[in-house]
């Protein structure tokens, strides 16, 4: 992220997904590997534009990366920056990465 490189990572996240219908992904970690002092949510937009084309909101949940989010910003800011990376989904579609998913990836009982 920091070098703002999707390759070759992207394609290897495609290959890795094609040959394994049962997989999640996490959206974690990402300010952490952006300028840890100066990223901004439009730095991991196009990470998380990736993540979603490949796995679908069914498929991602949202891991805040915590404490380790700590060496680049607080909960909260992760949390927001995330938010802004989701805010052209659908609620639904929210809802499934920030909570449905980890439910039904984890087999969390009701």
């Amino acid at each position: 992220i920091a070098q703002r490189a999707m390759e070759p990572w992207a394609g290897l996240m495609r290959s890795f997904r094609a040959h394994r219908d049962h997989v999640w992904c996490k959206l974690s970690g990402m300010v952490t590997e952006a300028g840890w002092r100066h990223w901004k949510s439009q730095d991991l937009q196009p990470y998380v534009d990736a993540v979603l084309s490949i796995f679908g909101p069914s498929r991602c949940l949202f891991g805040s990366d915590w404490p380790v989010c700590l060496v680049a910003a607080d909960y909260q800011s992760v949390k927001r920056a995330l938010d802004d990376c989701l805010s052209g989904l659908t609620e639904e579609e929210r809802s499934q990465i920030l909570g449905a998913s980890a439910i039904e990836a984890y087999r969390l009982p009701l």
